[in-house]
């Protein structure tokens, strides 16, 4: 049965943009009664915070244990793109989430995935036709269609593009965009095929287009994109049309915080109190539909409890009136759950990752922290031998994608610049959005054994340094793990002091590695088939 019980607080009410002492009565799970009361209060309610926009696979956990970690933080709710195990498997996987998602009472929103393979450039473990998204947008759980990824199909309107945007229409449900640079006329047309939203969006120029054609842009701060400092001047600018969002999560930075730190960023920069709280809790709510509360009488008591509303300390997280966090503890039980997967690749010899010398000039891989973008760079070399290697000193490493879906595909390497590594190799299989393994390695034995460790496995994150190797196990799709949450957090951040170690710059080294496959972000990625080239959508030579 759902709790009842009185709180006397104060209320930040979002609705009338005041805050005064209130008595609010939660019943059988709903707010039945909301008023002011002269009685002494302490602390600060409001609704529950919502991430606009992430992939719950890439926190490497299950729906149910983000969950556990995401309400200590006053998280009630997620809109949640499951492309990335889509992918891999399919509606199975689409419905794994689903069903995963149910175990716990935390309110998983999850979209239909348009873009799956996402280019016809990758090898990829599934698809989804235009019935298969007609299946999932039929189910109630599902509850928008997720990025369109493909925009130059949606500006040629392409028919299979178009059928899965108007099937989404039909069901009255969203459509989220994903139209990184797009600007002007061609933004223009974006929308117009009734696409709501962006969160790809690196300058406040970029956005300000994309609001003019009617368009919600989510600033998003996740553990590889980072836009927040580019983008939350448009709070003062279209709040009404403003969320956040994380995209991309690591577990051990979601063991630090997540919504929550956003509004105090924006909070600290002296952004009206309402506005940031209407873009972190009410504007998802209204946009998606989402089936939760925001502390009105007569809605699902989905609230928090705050020490001030200048520092946002969460005390406790109510969902459906259930007390799921308390005091920086989840509340939340750990939910078993069976691996599905799908992985068939033999491990490799370091032969395979030799890149032929066919000219003076490398085409390079400039990875940039904190952006899914990259750079080209062309660079001269004077090695002489029949195979280049790659030059650390430079800080000139390779780069290799292996097919995970055929058992003997040979890898596809170049090379690329920014990871920093002066030993060693990385190796994950995440790996956007394909998600074969996507390596990067100081010297071609060292990648060879990253990639087989994730093979061994079947699915994970690898760090390798001389003979040594250690591995964050991933046997969901390849993608999370079956453990603890905070559990698979400190195996993580180990792994990513590792990395670090290794010698590498960046912030969060896994989760740019994972990007570098990514096709649909410019400019330059690697494919299982061969070095991408994102503005001309065609394959280039690592050598020429």
């Amino acid at each position: 049965m759902a709790a009842s019980f009185t709180l006397f607080t104060h209320l930040i009410d979002l609705h009338q943009r005041r805050t005064y002492p209130a008595e609010i009565t939660v019943q059988d799970g709903r707010i039945r009664r909301i008023a002011p009361t002269d009685q002494p209060v302490t602390h600060y309610a409001l609704p529950g915070f919502v991430d606009a926009h992430v992939h719950i696979e890439s926190s490497m956990l299950t729906p149910s244990e983000f969950a556990r970690l995401a309400v200590v933080h006053g998280t009630v709710a997620t809109v949640s793109d499951p492309h990335e195990i889509g992918n891999v498997l399919g509606v199975p996987g689409l419905e794994f989430m689903i069903e995963d998602g149910n175990k716990v009472p935390f309110k998983f929103s999850f979209g239909a995935s348009p873009c799956v393979p996402a280019t016809p450039f990758e090898t990829a473990g599934a698809t989804l036709t235009v019935d298969d998204v007609a299946h999932l947008l039929a189910r109630e759980e599902v509850r928008y269609l997720s990025e369109m990824m493909n925009w130059p199909g949606v500006l040629q309107r392409d028919a299979d593009v178009m059928a899965k945007i108007n099937l989404a229409h039909q069901h009255g449900k969203p459509v989220d965009g994903h139209a990184p640079g797009l600007r002007g006329e061609q933004a223009r047309q974006y929308a117009a095929a009734g696409i709501s939203t962006d969160h790809e969006c690196f300058t406040a120029d970029e956005a300000r287009d994309k609001l003019a054609c009617g368009m919600h842009i989510l600033i998003r701060e996740g553990s590889a994109a980072r836009n927040f400092d580019a983008l939350i001047d448009l709070m003062g600018e279209a709040p009404e049309r403003l969320m956040f969002c994380s995209d991309d999560k690591h577990p051990d930075a979601l063991v630090e915080g997540h919504i929550d730190q956003l509004v105090k960023r924006a909070l600290a920069k002296g952004f009206d109190l309402y506005d940031v709280l209407r873009a972190a809790c009410v504007n998802p709510v209204v946009h998606y539909r989402m089936p939760v509360g925001l502390l009105r009488e007569g809605d699902p008591a989905d609230f928090i409890l705050v020490d001030d509303p200048t520092t946002f300390r969460v005390l406790k997280t109510w969902i459906d009136g259930e007390l799921v966090a308390e005091q920086g503890l989840t509340a939340l039980a750990s939910q078993p759950c069976e691996p599905l997967n799908s992985f068939e690749a033999h491990p490799k010899q370091p032969t395979a990752f030799r890149v032929a010398n066919e000219g003076p000039t490398l085409r390079v891989i400039e990875a940039l922290d904190g952006q899914l973008i990259t750079n080209v760079l062309e660079l001269p070399h004077r090695q002489t031998g029949a195979w280049i290697e790659a030059s650390v000193p430079d800080d000139l490493l390779k780069i290799a994608v292996v097919n995970r879906y055929q058992p003997d595909a040979p890898p596809a390497v170049g090379f690329i610049k920014g990871f920093g590594l002066t030993q060693g190799a990385l190796a994950s299989s995440v790996a956007h959005d394909s998600h074969n393994i996507v390596a990067v390695g100081a010297d071609d034995a060292s990648l060879c054994r990253a990639v087989n460790a994730v093979i061994r496995e079947k699915g994970g994150i690898a760090v390798v340094h001389q003979e040594a190797v250690a591995v964050l196990s991933l046997p969901v799709a390849g993608l999370m793990s079956t453990e603890n949450g905070y559990e698979v957090a400190r195996q993580y951040a180990t792994l990513d002091r590792q990395a670090k170690e290794l010698g590498s710059r960046l912030g969060a080294p896994f989760m740019t590695l994972s990007f570098m496959a990514l096709l649909v972000i410019p400019r330059l990625k690697m494919s299982d088939r061969g070095l991408f080239d994102g503005e001309a959508f065609t394959f280039v030579k690592p050598v020429e």
